[in-house]
């Protein structure tokens, strides 16, 4: 029954921990992050992702620039770059662990130590992707937010919105957590404890006497 449990703990979480990897990786590149539409022109619409802004005009023209400088990006996009590849990283060095530490991996089926603890540190480092992941695109959904209700700025100024990497993003990170928690709550062993049975005094053998106390004999 526990190995039951834990065999489908850890297919469950690797499932979701692959799912949010890949999830990442394509937040990490596409041009979505933040998206803007022109009231002049409405068939022009503006996305901006980590890497570059893209343009897309009607009939399905597409124009993409990089960003100039690193060191000119404001400072949420220079740190998210920093941190998606650093997601992206640790979701792969998770993968990697926690591969052979899954149940059904015959090279090191005889050695249950060290499959627990390839394990357990495959799920805590999908566990700290997707924080690196959630960080980041939480911060530069809180920055798109106060500036698309800041008051300083005159309304016929457009405002950026929510791209859909943003949301795709919180969905990479919820997994990659989830699943690392999975991997890592997996690793628990299910021993039945028995309980102690307390020794019972054996009865003298047959034709011993014990001796009497000095103070059993009456004089």
């Amino acid at each position: 029954m526990g190995g039951s449990w834990r065999a489908k703990a850890q297919a469950g979480g690797m499932l979701l921990a692959l799912l949010g990897w890949v999830s990442s990786c394509v937040t990490t590149f596409v041009p979505l992050w933040k998206s803007l539409s022109l009231d002049l022109n409405e068939l022009e619409v503006w996305t901006m992702g980590l890497w570059q802004v893209c343009i897309a005009r009607e009939e399905g023209v597409v124009e993409c620039r990089a960003h100039d400088s690193f060191l000119a990006l404001p400072p949420e996009l220079r740190i998210s770059r920093l941190l998606m590849c650093l997601s992206n990283g640790l979701g792969l060095l998770g993968a990697l662990l926690a591969t052979p530490g899954l149940e059904g991996w015959t090279p090191c089926e005889d050695k249950p130590g060290l499959k627990r603890r390839l394990l357990l540190a495959g799920g805590a480092a999908f566990g700290t992707a997707g924080m690196a992941t959630l960080a980041p695109v939480s911060w530069v959904a809180y920055n798109t937010v106060l500036d698309f209700w800041d008051s300083t700025v005159p309304d016929i100024v457009p405002r950026w919105e929510f791209g859909e990497a943003t949301f795709l993003g919180w969905f990479a990170g919820a997994f990659l957590a989830a699943g690392g928690l999975l991997l890592a709550c997996s690793t628990r062993t299910t021993r039945a404890s028995t309980p102690l049975v307390p020794a019972c005094r054996q009865p003298p053998a047959a034709g011993h006497h014990p001796l009497p106390k000095p103070a059993d004999l009456v004089i």
